[in-house]
């Protein structure tokens, strides 16, 4: 996984050119023109270095060094064909290891990528390029933010939002985390989406005998199951809501009721919980609770799909066959065809898939190389449902916002404001957009 750069830089030329000299260096570099392209980037992407220009078209560059997670990012340096005494003294008082003073001489940069490179690979080996965290499978640029945030909040009190598609591995994930905390407690797992509606309170919260029919003696729930450890409430957009306000109680309390009993028992468990759905999504429409959904996230961690991983699928395929090979006295590897397999199918079913596809290839293999054959294993196409829509290529771009705003306002029963806010514009916009169909349709019928 090659090192990250951000040039933050309101000169192209110039940028373009520090760029061309880090992908020599074997950097991934990052070109970004001002301070919010660069706030949004170290959103997105862990960086190894920030080269940082300090007057900028939206303020000064020393603000993106103030505001930044040093947890997750590297080293920083200051670029400027304008140094001032005042900049100066600001570089020496925040972390800063280089400032550079335009023009200058290639091998100083060359010299600071080179630095920041040999860092870079010596952290990657400390830390382990294929695991990470406990049990999880990775060396990936998408998976970085992910990891480093997950072991950088692990320890702390605060509760975790995984989200990603199904398969994504955030079961995996909060196991990690709950490893990496130091929790005394087990690690309880439960799957909100998975029980009755009626069951869920006593599942959750236990209940005493005879508090309702067939409860002929005492459950312990799982808040006291995983005293002083860590509750996993998988699937949290599938919990009824009326179920989501006692869980709300009990998360701002620290204590819970037993169905069928008065006395309060305290509730010590770091709670962690995720969701296949978008969260903002979800709050739209009614399937989770915007105030349980800010208690449940001090921290979002979003997983990724796996075909945006890169080679993780082939770390993947490896580590499992590895787990065949141990319960079964084999000897079975990848052949390569069945790493380009890996490399070119997009695995809608992300790893959850992957597995099945290795398992298969293990068992059906005549020799020790194993043939991975995802293609059959590929969903169906994507097909109009409530809540998708499919476009062909070369559909204009007017007709795309045309249906787009469409399907959304039905989405959201014609609730503009809703509407507005998952598509991340303004009410004005929606309507303003809506104005200029009904007079297309006016000219079209005239």
């Amino acid at each position: 996984m090659p090192p990250t750069v951000m040039i933050l830089d309101d000169d192209p030329q110039f940028a373009s050119s520090v760029a061309d000299i880090a992908e020599i260096e074997g950097f991934r570099p990052y070109v970004v023109g001002s301070l919010a392209q660069a706030r949004e980037a170290a959103a997105r992407h862990s960086m190894d270095l920030m080269l940082v220009d300090l007057h900028l078209p939206d303020g000064s560059g020393l603000e993106l060094i103030d505001s930044i997670d040093r947890g997750i990012h590297g080293d920083m340096a200051i670029v400027t064909g304008n140094p001032t005494i005042e900049t100066a003294v600001g570089a020496v008082s925040a972390p800063v290891i280089d400032y550079l003073i335009k023009p200058f001489h290639p091998d100083r940069l060359i010299g600071l990528l080179r630095r920041c490179a040999d860092r870079s690979a010596s952290m990657s080996a400390a830390n382990g390029a294929r695991t990470p965290i406990p049990g999880v499978i990775a060396a990936s640029e998408a998976m970085r933010v992910p990891v480093q945030l997950a072991r950088r909040v692990a320890s702390s009190e605060a509760s975790i939002l995984l989200d990603g598609e199904t398969g994504t591995g955030k079961e995996v994930f909060a196991r990690a985390i709950h490893q990496m905390s130091g929790c005394e407690g087990p690690f309880v797992a439960v799957n909100c989406g998975a029980m009755p509606p009626e069951l869920l309170a006593s599942q959750l919260f236990g209940h005493e005998r005879g508090s309702f029919t067939g409860a002929v003696s005492r459950h312990v729930g799982v808040f006291e199951q995983a005293a002083r450890g860590t509750l996993f409430l998988d699937e949290i957009t599938e919990m009824p809501v009326e179920q989501q306000v006692y869980l709300l109680r009990v998360l701002e309390t620290g204590v819970i009721r037993r169905l069928g009993s008065t006395d309060e028992t305290p509730a010590p468990v770091r709670i962690l919980a995720a969701t296949n759905r978008c969260p903002h999504d979800a709050i739209a429409r009614g399937k989770l609770r915007e105030d349980l959904y800010y208690r449940l996230s001090d921290f979002t961690i979003t997983l990724p799909p796996l075909r945006m991983r890169d080679d993780d699928a082939i770390l993947l395929a490896e580590h499992f066959i590895d787990s065949f090979n141990a319960r079964g006295d084999m000897q079975k590897r990848l052949s390569p065809a069945a790493r380009r397999s890996l490399k070119r199918y997009t695995w809608p079913g992300n790893v959850r898939e992957l597995r099945s596809a290795t398992y298969r290839g293990c068992v059906l293999a005549s020799g020790d190389d194993i043939m991975i054959t995802p293609e059959q294993t590929r969903v169906a196409p994507p097909v109009e449902s409530e809540d998708a829509i499919v476009f062909s290529i070369g559909t204009s771009w007017p007709e795309i916002e045309r249906q787009t705003l469409l399907k959304v306002l039905a989405y959201c029963d014609n609730d503009k404001t809703a509407a507005a806010r998952m598509l991340g514009v303004s009410v004005r916009t929606v309507h303003n957009h809506l104005a200029k169909m009904r007079n297309q349709q006016r000219r079209n019928a005239a």
